[in-house]
């Protein structure tokens, strides 16, 4: 499990990839690891697309 620290690292990291128009499928955490569901939850609250941009895999 992730410590608190680390979600916001994530969640910030997933801000900066939206801000800067990266696709939503470069996350860099693996499937099944709470950092990843944290890391979209910030790309979407700065990607242009917003919500509809996150239909990732």
């Amino acid at each position: 499990m992730a410590s608190r620290g680390d979600r916001v690292r994530a969640i910030n990291a997933g801000a900066e990839a939206g801000h800067n128009g990266n696709p939503v499928t470069s996350f860099p955490f693996p499937a099944g690891d709470l950092r990843r569901e944290t890391w979209v939850r910030g790309y979407r609250k700065t990607h242009p697309l917003g919500r509809r941009a996150c239909a990732y895999p």
